[in-house]
């Protein structure tokens, strides 16, 4: 790891989520509260433009040479954080992001970065088939967690913690396999999360807005498919799994109720476990607990059969 990166990175990243609050307003980016707000008062969002735009920069000036070895990737990325920013400042619709992602995964998929094997089971390999497929997949599954992620954005620190929690895991993998790219990118996520957390810990001063929680997604998603060449799809599965579970559950209780599974509602865990206490740390910390045990035990679990 590069410590100067990962030092001008933090600073950065303080830096620039100091003058977007002092900006939002003059930006177009405020969190106007509505029925599903936990919060009650204007407060400015869009902090993903300060801690993604860091990562981004300190790469492009510290390593260049990084950034252009794997250039897909990281033009992936800004077209994630580009949909993301049209919609804090403009409530883009659901169809134009899933357009962005869908052109996101197909440069990663051009690039070699797909889903093509789901892991053995009782001595089968689950592989899919090459091409539209494999495509399709990994479109299905890095759009669904990308929003999933997305959707937990729903309490102070409480997307940002979980993605240090699952970065960390990451860097632990990238670190034991010497695979630069899982450690740079973990490492500079993880870094400029910390300082985006000094702003948005409760009471909040900036949310992190879809800029943040989207790119964070994606960037997860990517780190998932290159971490699958050290460990089971299933121990993935626990590394990341608070996103998964709580998109899984909402969207079971909707359509379960006649509703579509994208409508928004105040059904999701960090809901649940407000109402119990109206403490927003207890909730964040709570879930951040269940996040972290998922985390150890599907890290523990890697080479385990699926």
């Amino acid at each position: 790891m590069n410590i100067l990166l990962l030092t001008f990175t933090f600073f950065l990243t303080l830096l620039s989520i100091h003058l977007l609050i002092k900006y939002a307003s003059r930006l177009g980016l405020v969190d106007v509260p509505n029925e599903r707000s936990v919060h009650t008062v204007l407060t400015p969002r869009g902090a993903g433009v300060g801690f993604v735009g860091s990562v981004l920069i300190s790469s492009l000036l510290f390593d260049f040479a990084h950034v252009s070895e794997y250039y897909y990737i990281y033009l992936a990325i800004f077209l994630v954080f580009s949909v993301g920013l049209l919609d804090d400042k403009k409530d883009v619709s659901p169809k134009l992001k899933f357009i962005f992602i869908f052109f996101a995964t197909l440069l990663l998929y051009f690039n070699g970065v797909s889903i093509d094997c789901l892991g053995t089971y009782f001595g089968y390999e689950l592989c899919l088939p090459a091409g539209v497929p494999v495509f399709l997949f990994s479109f299905f599954a890095i759009a669904g967690y990308t929003n999933a992620l997305n959707l937990i954005d729903g309490l102070d620190g409480l997307a940002g913690t979980v993605s240090i929690i699952i970065l960390s895991a990451f860097l632990a993998i990238g670190l034991v396999h010497h695979d630069e790219l899982i450690i740079t990118l973990s490492s500079l996520f993880i870094s400029a999360l910390v300082a985006f957390l000094y702003f948005n810990w409760n009471p909040a001063r900036i949310f992190m807005g879809d800029s943040g929680s989207l790119t964070l997604g994606f960037v997860i998603s990517v780190l998932s498919i290159k971490s699958m060449a050290y460990i089971t799809p299933a121990a993935m599965l626990f590394i990341i799994a608070i996103p998964i579970l709580d998109t899984f559950v909402v969207m079971t209780r909707r359509i379960q109720r006649g509703q579509s599974p994208f409508t928004a509602d105040k059904n999701h865990m960090h809901h649940f476990l407000y109402n119990m206490k109206a403490d927003v740390k207890f909730t964040v910390m709570l879930i951040v607990y269940v996040q972290l045990a998922f985390s150890i035990i599907g890290y523990q679990l890697k080479e385990a059969d699926n």
